[in-house]
């Protein structure tokens, strides 16, 4: 059985991880990925709360199925304004995006 701080420290890696790798790049792609892997994180701090403070409810796994939902949604849509945005103008770097607020 995994104890409680195990999983607060996997949390707490994952969460430094995306949070370098969506301050350190310029790339639209490894932005979203970064910021994915900082939900990510939060989302197994949640689940280690649940399942340590609540270990008989299963609400806590249907609010974890909703959100992996509401996330694999989001990078659908950042993945299809990425894609355009490649289309439209052959790159994805975040420097040279100054154009989309015209």
């Amino acid at each position: 059985m995994i104890t409680m701080i195990v999983a607060l420290v996997v949390g707490a890696v994952l969460f430094g991880t995306g949070l370098y790798g969506a301050l350190s790049q310029t790339n639209l792609v490894m932005i979203m990925m970064g910021v994915e892997l900082m939900l990510g994180a939060a989302l197994v701090n949640l689940v280690a709360f649940w399942r340590f403070l609540h270990p008989e409810a299963f609400s806590g796994q249907m609010f974890f199925l909703i959100i992996m939902t509401v996330m694999a949604l989001e990078m659908a849509v950042g993945f299809g304004i990425a894609v355009a945005r490649f289309r439209a103008r052959g790159s994805v770097e975040m420097e040279e995006a100054a154009d989309l607020k015209e």
